[in-house]
């Protein structure tokens, strides 16, 4: 990043250590990345981009900033996830919005619903994206600099190359099966899915969940109940203990549960990840998410392929 006007740093906490992921300074703005709100007193950024609502994302802590930006739907998940007010700005994914005279635009990845990734231009005319976590790299533009995940980057695992089993999930909803899956993400995805297979009937879910889907999918959920024994459910991991069918499954790519599995996952695969790159065609990577090995791997992996890399871990300048 030496020989433009984009420098990628990190905030040092009120308690001495390392605020989570990162900052982008270039002219004169201040752009933090799914980082936690800095306290009053510290040198405020222009804007806190919240990508989407996991908890690794930090818009827990975001949120409570006037300087926070978020889509209309990452916010609401937010609240209720959270039970806080959202006191940010807020943006339809596909928007531009103005933050201290940069337009930035914002594009659709497909991770939940409402997960955004943020691109604008500096005023040398370097083209900037951060993406965020990724399922769907259509709707992403080209740049020079980017800004992304490796949640499944590391080429020397085999279990970072994967393919969702949709026809297994379909066999198992036909079986009348319940699903384990996250309340946020996941189990909005679970309900899209049963419903473009065609499943027509009332869906169980435990209370969380059931809020979070009528809130973000509005009529396209269709009939949603209180977790129910006589129908399907998707329910928290942690619950589908309470239902009462002949078969479970917890959709995820993990194996250390006590409940069989289907690959469903709400992330590219490393190969995935790859095409997204060769897709935005940038001169510069800095892999941001998730912290330690896996991002420092792809980093590598990247820098192989004669593409300059760089990782979050290797980030070497602060901000108080």
């Amino acid at each position: 990043m030496a020989d433009h006007d984009l420098e990628a740093v990190r905030r040092i906490n009120s308690r001495g250590g390392i605020a989570p992921h990162l900052s982008l300074r270039f002219d004169s703005h201040l752009f933090s990345i799914d980082t936690s709100r800095a306290p009053k007193g510290s040198f405020q950024p222009n804007a806190y981009f919240i990508t989407h609502a996991h908890s690794d994302h930090y818009g827990k802590s975001a949120m409570n900033s006037p300087q926070a930006v978020a889509s209309v739907e990452t916010a609401r998940a937010l609240e209720i996830r959270y039970d806080r007010e959202y006191k940010g700005r807020t943006f339809k994914v596909g928007q531009s919005i103005v933050i201290d005279d940069v337009k930035v635009s914002t594009h659709a990845t497909g991770h939940t619903i409402g997960s955004a990734a943020f691109s604008w231009q500096t005023e040398a005319g370097e083209r900037v994206l951060v993406t965020g976590d990724v399922k769907d790299y259509r709707h992403l533009p080209k740049c020079d600099f980017l800004v992304t995940e490796a949640n499944y980057g590391d080429p020397y695992d085999p279990s970072c190359i994967f393919e969702d089993d949709l026809a297994g999930f379909s066999d198992a909803l036909e079986d009348g099966a319940s699903f384990g899956a996250y309340a946020f993400g996941k189990a909005q995805r679970a309900v899209a899915l049963m419903r473009a297979m065609g499943y027509k009937e009332e869906i169980g879910m435990d209370e969380k969940s059931l809020v979070l889907t009528r809130e973000l999918m509005g009529d396209a959920a269709g009939s949603l109940t209180e977790v129910h024994g006589g129908i399907s459910n998707v329910v928290t991991p942690w619950n589908l203990h309470q239902v009462h069918c002949r078969s479970k499954y917890f959709l995820t790519g993990r194996r250390d549960t006590s409940y069989p599995t289907i690959q469903l996952s709400d992330h590219l695969d490393f190969r995935g990840l790859m095409r997204m790159i060769e897709h935005v065609s940038p001169r510069e990577v800095l892999v941001y998410h998730p912290e330690g090995m896996r991002a420092s791997l792809l980093a590598h992996h990247l820098q192989d392929c004669g593409l300059e890399t760089t990782s979050l871990d290797m980030i070497d300048r602060f901000v108080r």
